[in-house]
């Protein structure tokens, strides 16, 4: 009998230690439920390409500084007859360059937000990241004549509270599944060949007019010969997103963000 309840102690004890983990596992769930809730499918997210069986590809073209870089793609397009592109503008460079944007706006190509200051969002609280984005949008607003909805964010950096605030605010976040690596100016071979070999349908390809950029305007002619030859339309994002369904991602850790351009 002294064997028996010896037994249902220790039971008594296991079940006891049981409780307490769970207990303490939904603590930790409870407590961290925004991190966790952030893979959800019903939370914001970035688009990264589109999914369609169409050879439709959007090239975007990031501007956050500079004066020499932007008239020779500008060129590069109009003389290439490339009637759909996206051009993301930070407020500050649109502020000091209204001609150049309305000759983007003029031409047809797409405009979207690349935010008012240059700096990782992830790094600002709710307001300020409210704050950027609103600045921004009001200045290319009164550039353009047009409220922009697409926003890439500076350096590609955001986490969930960023897209939250965006969404909020109206604003799809768009990165791209394509870097063209023009940003370290590897040679125009090299970049050439990198979107060529990745390119594929429903993507959208990251390229820069910015000044840092110094070989973008040699490289994109052949870029868009090549693809051409491939049989791809060029096509602006917001035209990509109605095509079929949108690669959606959530923030990653350990993603390599592209800097200061």
């Amino acid at each position: 009998m002294n064997f028996f309840y010896v037994m249902n102690g220790k039971k008594l004890k296991q079940a006891l230690i049981i409780c307490v983990a769970v207990v303490f596992a939904a603590g930790i769930v409870y407590s961290e439920r925004g991190n966790v809730t952030v893979f959800s499918h019903n939370e914001p997210a970035a688009v990264y390409n589109v999914s369609t069986e169409k050879k439709v590809i959007a090239l975007t073209f990031d501007i956050s500084w500079g004066d020499t870089r932007t008239e020779p793609i500008l060129k590069v397009l109009e003389d290439k007859g490339v009637k759909n592109a996206t051009f993301f503008l930070s407020s500050p460079w649109s502020e000091t360059h209204p001609d150049l944007v309305k000759r983007i706006a003029k031409s047809g190509w797409e405009i979207g937000s690349h935010g008012h200051k240059h700096v990782n969002y992830s790094s600002l609280n709710d307001d300020e990241i409210r704050t950027q984005i609103k600045t921004a949008h009001t200045i290319l607003t009164d550039t353009t004549g047009t409220a922009p909805n697409l926003l890439r964010l500076p350096n590609g950096d955001f986490d969930k509270r960023v897209l939250r605030i965006a969404s909020e605010l109206n604003y799809s976040v768009i990165q791209w599944d394509t870097d063209s690596l023009d940003w370290k100016n590897p040679g125009v071979e090299s970049i050439v060949n990198r979107v060529v070999s990745k390119a594929h349908p429903g993507d959208i390809v990251l390229l820069h007019a910015s000044d840092s950029c110094k070989q973008t305007h040699e490289a994109l002619p052949i870029i868009i010969d090549k693809l051409r030859s491939q049989g791809y339309e060029f096509v602006s994002v917001s035209q990509l997103m109605k095509q079929a369904h949108v690669d959606n991602k959530p923030p990653v850790e350990d993603r390599t963000f592209k800097q200061n351009l």
